[in-house]
């Protein structure tokens, strides 16, 4: 498959949220608003249903198996600026509308840069990681938002807002079949995903000079 397929151990799903002075963060799924593909066109991530077909990357349609919906920030305190979401200009990263994503939201890129650094055109890397490239940036959320999380039997990325890739996870597997998950996406740690985003943001200098 690809580079960034994990290929040794079976990984946990990351944890969604964290709780923070008495409040409720999730640090993944897509906020309410944001359109993916699905059999039936754009379609806003809230007004999907276990059952719908959903347009993925690597397995074409695939139905969810859940969707799961919470709230971002139930505390009266200001957000912690390390849980600011990340707003992604429309053609940053292929979206052809602005976007904003959760900080610890996995997306997939594709780059020259990539393959030079990793050996593969494609990296799952956290929206945080992505600040400052292509003027995205980091945002004060507003509060009390519903976040969607798109659920599948098996881990797949969907098209959002038109053609970022968005990491969306798999169904828990029960206790007793562990050791038959399939390898799944592999996220790059913080220092890789770093070093990634500057070798992209010297090529995108690389080609802008030499137009």
């Amino acid at each position: 498959m690809f580079g960034w397929m994990k290929m040794d151990a079976p990984r946990r799903m990351p944890e969604m949220s964290a709780a923070w002075d008495g409040g409720l963060m999730t640090t993944q799924g897509l906020l309410a608003g944001t359109r993916v593909a699905t059999a039936m066109g754009w379609r806003a991530v809230e007004a999907l249903a276990p059952g719908d077909l959903v347009l993925t990357f690597d397995a074409g349609l695939q139905p969810l198996v859940d969707v799961r919906r919470d709230t971002f920030w139930t505390a009266e305190a200001t957000v912690p600026a390390a849980y600011h979401s990340v707003f992604v200009p429309a053609g940053a990263i292929g979206n052809s509308s602005d976007l904003e994503l959760l900080p610890d939201q996995p997306v997939l890129v594709e780059s020259d840069a990539a393959c030079d650094a990793l050996g593969d055109p494609f990296a799952v890397l956290s929206a945080r990681a992505l600040d400052g490239y292509r003027g995205i940036c980091r945002v004060t959320p507003r509060t009390r938002i519903e976040v969607v999380t798109l659920v599948f039997a098996d881990e797949q990325v969907v098209y959002a807002e038109g053609g970022a890739l968005v990491h969306c996870p798999r169904d828990p597997q029960p206790i007793g079949t562990v050791g038959a998950l399939e390898p799944g996406y592999e996220v790059l740690p913080p220092r890789a995903a770093a070093f990634l985003v500057e070798c992209m943001k010297v090529e995108d200098q690389t080609l802008f000079n030499a137009a």
